[in-house]
């Protein structure tokens, strides 16, 4: 067995210390669990099933339809917005919640194309990463369809300069990959983008509430994100979107619901976009699952007054470096390996690790055994046919509104003991289940 140089009582000593610890007070963590997965689910807020429950009761169940009013309902979506604004760099009134990230998505990248083909109309190219998330690559194979134009995927950000050309309409990609965890540096490809003559679109799913986001400063275009992650809105929470104010005003969104019309009230047949992101909206707000998003979002923001994103940041590189220290010193010799990022700065808030050959095909098996122990992470199936390129992913997220460093050191002592011992290989490890 492999001695780390950090030991648990140093974690111990490190959590003791940490400014930020009583940020977990606010969750509802099942005792006796690791819970390693907030890029994928956040964890209960425990505010959130009071406020639900007064929505339910109270709001609907005695003030029913006045509640649009009285309870301030249909202004939920912006109010929101403005929060989650604090956390991506944007201004209060240029953030709307609403509607999933991949409904956005298909919102900001049909804008984005109708003012690429109004401004620049030879420019028909699309490009992303081949790694970005699916929906996301979905949706914009879907509007090349529509639109009479190209989708280019990359393979490696040392693609993405090349890609940069006279052809380029869009430029779309996730400043955190799913994935690895690989972050871009947003200021930088924006301003390379633009340079080229191309608009830029981010998804911040795996950003908003996990790393620094400004959006203004970065000059991005458009971005979208998601609310179940990182801002802990609960599974299928509604999603976030931005356009830059020299844009949001200049086409309708394809998805002109009656709630993005400039006077919904009114009930004319015709429609007239509402000025700003309110034209963004689609369908009637989802009020029970807005409610429970600004619990969630409201736990992000409660670290402002320590410090903000800033500290959750400097937190969260701390774990993520901890982690990633002590998983190659006490398992590497079991085959462990880091496909991450190691730079910092080019990493967000997850450690995505790799098995090597003869265990390249372990990692699903390995994950299911963690989590019988208690240390939930979650898997991401490789490229069978090109393993030792896109190998099968175990991914750890590092939420430091809640996760500490004796968690990280029993993480790692766990997934020692899991490969140690071959505990992976019973039967009950290696069955599928729908969502891994």
């Amino acid at each position: 067995m492999t001695t780390s140089k950090t030991t648990r009582q140093d974690c111990v000593a490190q959590d003791q210390a940490d400014p930020l610890r009583g940020l977990k007070d606010q969750f509802a963590l099942p005792p006796g669990v690791i819970y390693l997965d907030g890029n994928s689910l956040g964890v209960l807020p425990k505010a959130t099933a009071t406020r639900v429950q007064a929505v339910i009761t109270q709001e609907w169940g005695t003030d029913l339809i006045k509640s649009w009013n009285t309870a301030h309902w249909m202004e939920l979506p912006a109010r929101v917005g403005d929060k989650i604004a604090r956390l991506v760099g944007a201004a209060p009134g240029e953030v709307i919640a609403a509607d999933s990230t991949s409904l956005n998505l298909y919102k900001v990248l049909s804008a984005g194309i109708r003012i690429a083909q109004a401004d620049a109309p030879g420019r028909t190219t699309i490009v992303s990463e081949r790694s970005n998330f699916p929906t996301d690559l979905y949706i914009a194979e879907s509007l090349c369809q529509q639109h009479g134009m190209t989708l280019r995927l990359i393979d490696s950000v040392d693609e993405l300069p090349a890609a940069l050309d006279a052809d380029l309409a869009v430029l779309m990609l996730t400043q955190v990959n799913y994935r690895t965890g690989y972050q871009h540096d947003m200021t930088a490809v924006t301003a390379a983008a633009h340079a080229a003559g191309a608009l830029v679109i981010w998804d911040l799913a795996h950003s908003a509430g996990a790393v620094p986001v400004d959006l203004t400063g970065a000059n991005a275009d458009f971005a979208i994100g998601c609310g179940y992650k990182y801002l802990n809105g609960g599974p299928g929470a509604p999603a976030f979107v931005w356009a830059h104010p020299r844009h949001v005003n200049r086409f309708w969104q394809p998805l002109s619901g009656w709630l993005g019309h400039s006077a919904p009230f009114q009930f004319t047949p015709d429609y007239q976009p509402a000025a700003g992101i309110t034209r963004y909206i689609c369908g009637t707000p989802a009020i029970l699952a807005l409610a429970a998003l600004e619990c969630g979002v409201d736990t992000v923001l409660a670290a402002e007054p320590l410090g903000g994103m800033a500290a959750l940041r400097q937190k969260s590189v701390a774990l993520t470096e901890c982690f990633i220290e002590l998983a190659e010193e006490r398992c590497a010799e079991l085959g462990v390996r880091l496909a991450s990022p190691r730079e910092a700065a080019q990493r967000g808030s997850q450690v995505c690790l790799s098995l090597a050959a003869p265990l390249h095909e372990a990692g699903y098996a390995v994950i299911q055994a963690l989590i019988a122990r208690g240390v939930i992470g979650d898997f991401r199936a490789g490229d069978p046919a090109r393993l030792d390129e896109v190998p099968h992913i175990l991914r750890f997220g590092f939420t430091p509104l809640y996760i500490g460093f004796a968690d990280v050191w029993d993480a790692v002592e766990h997934l020692r003991q899991v490969l140690a011992s071959s505990e992976w290989k019973e039967a009950r490890f290696n069955q599928k289940a729908s969502v891994t």
